[in-house]
């Protein structure tokens, strides 16, 4: 059929072109469509091309466009993953510095199960900071920090571009909060702007590492001491992808990144799933406590999603008996983010936020050791909602990482991974990045901390928490059935009959 149309379309053009030669301009577009089609019904990997060689091509269009028809046209402000329309909002509205209300009333369904919310009080509290901080450094650190509850979670340059990094950096100096460097080294762009640094420190020590590959005192050593750099954080694992190494390819190690994590330049650089400098519970207590010699003390902490029970056990208990021991511990839940992962690693493997929260709080409570270690959760942390929901269950401080990249501007276009990112942050091509302004995103990331600070006190003073010790499980409820609500306390806590809320010493699981 689609030959006798060619052919009649030919005939067609050749007839008319007698009158007006002009005509023969359409051959322009009829040769090169015929060619297609001749290719396709010889091609052998798609069946639809080859069946359908022209109309085909449709459906590769319409599944390009399918997230951007998705999210403008057809999703509610209750739909949307893995964030929905309602919670990008109120990050653009609180970056934004602009109404952050919503008209009418509540839009979620307060009858379906896993519905949550948090019992208010009759009298509420009065709290006169502005901010929300928390000193984090235990009995053998020398220069603890003082830390916002809110910080910027790891996201390395060259994941996300060089605009991307100095505005989120900028944002974190404006309102006196903290930036996670991510595994990929220390930047001239996470310098620039001035705000404090936590350092992160992944299986391929980048940074800090010799020609082999394996940790460098000398190099940590210069690096650790500029003063930007107020922690350091060894990363286990992520929730996105426990247990899984990385690659630069040879590519994108450019000679700037090469400098940047101490590689050669224009070769091939693999991150381990594991580290080589330690092996063993015990072994990685002697390193952090390596890193914080040498860092002249100070805070040292590990990030991790967790797995295996047993095995963060056996840490607590080769703290305990060796009185060796992290400043702080980053929990990243299941549901945390990344760039790029195997659909696998994301969706099944790690244990989601609230019950590795739960889980490392009670065993921490157990041996003795909370007092020394401050808790920090990652996973999906937008709202002050969320805030106090995590230190309910035993946070001390939270991580985002997405949030911050809403404030940036970030759209939800799910390109992370393609180098295209559409406003200039997960991209490394100029003509791409140049169009994020510094100098307005980072108002725009100290906006959002400072709203999203703000409405965490104004939640906390309703439900009568005078201070972030007074936020307890028992105050915030889950429908779990229909006619049926139990607290976070009865959840995560009481599975031995026994009412027990954050700060009680609780019994092994």
């Amino acid at each position: 059929m689609l030959a006798l149309a060619f052919a009649a379309a030919y005939a067609a053009v050749i007839a008319f072109s007698l009158s007006n030669p002009a005509l023969l301009w359409l051959l322009v577009l009829l040769v090169p469509l015929n060619l297609v089609l001749v290719q396709n019904l010889f091609q052998k990997k798609h069946a639809i091309l080859r069946n359908y060689p022209l109309l085909g091509y449709l459906r590769y269009f319409f599944e390009s466009i399918r997230p951007e028809m998705r999210q403008y046209f057809f999703e509610s402000d209750l739909d949307g993953k893995p964030f929905s329309r309602r919670q990008r909002s109120i990050v653009y509205q609180r970056a934004k510095n602009v109404k952050q209300t919503v008209p009418f009333g509540m839009q979620s369904n307060s009858q379906e199960i896993g519905y949550e919310w948090i019992a208010h009080a009759m009298f509420p509290a009065h709290i006169k900071l502005e901010d929300l901080r928390v000193n984090v450094g235990s009995s053998r650190c020398k220069q603890p920090y003082n830390a916002s509850i809110l910080n910027i979670s790891a996201m390395s340059y060259g994941s996300l571009s060089k605009t991307a990094v100095m505005a989120l950096n900028g944002g974190a100096r404006l309102d006196n909060f903290a930036h996670n460097t991510g595994e990929g080294g220390i930047s001239p762009f996470h310098i620039e702007e001035g705000g404090d640094l936590i350092w992160q420190i992944g299986t391929g020590y980048f940074g800090c590492r010799n020609k082999d590959g394996n940790f460098d005192e000398k190099l940590f050593q210069e690096q650790v001491a500029h003063p930007n750099i107020k922690m350091v954080e060894i990363k286990l694992s992520q929730g996105a992808k426990p247990g899984h190494g990385g690659i630069l390819p040879a590519a994108k190690n450019t000679p700037e990144i090469a400098a940047i994590r101490k590689v050669e330049p224009h070769t091939t650089v693999a991150s381990p799933p594991s580290h080589s400098a330690f092996s063993d519970q015990f072994t990685l207590l002697l390193f952090i406590e390596k890193l914080r010699v040498l860092s002249e003390g100070k805070p040292i902490g590990i990030k991790l999603c967790l797995g295996n029970k047993d095995e963060f056990e056996m840490l607590c208990m080769e703290m305990k008996h060796n009185n060796l021991f992290p400043d702080f511990i980053a929990i990243d839940g299941a549901e945390g983010g990344t760039g790029a992962a195997p659909l696998e690693f994301t969706d099944s493997l790690g244990m989601p936020i609230y019950d590795a929260l739960t889980f490392v709080h009670n065993r921490l409570q157990y041996y003795g050791l909370r007092n020394e270690i401050k808790l920090m959760a990652a996973g999906k942390i937008i709202t002050g909602i969320d805030i106090i929901k995590a230190v309910s269950l035993g946070a001390d401080m939270c991580y985002s990482a997405r949030g911050f990249m809403f404030s940036l501007g970030c759209i939800q276009a799910l390109q992370c991974d393609s180098g295209k990112c559409p406003v200039g942050i997960a991209t490394q091509e100029k003509s791409l990045y140049k169009g994020l302004d510094v100098s307005d995103k980072k108002v725009r990331v100290a906006n959002f901390h400072r709203n999203t600070i703000k409405a965490t006190i104004e939640v906390m003073e309703a439900c009568g928490f005078a201070s972030l010790n007074d936020i307890k499980p028992d105050k915030i409820f889950r429908r779990v059935e229909q006619g049926k609500n139990l607290s976070f306390d009865q959840i995560y806590f009481n599975q031995s009959g026994n009412s027990l809320t954050k700060g009680h010493n609780l019994i092994p699981n």
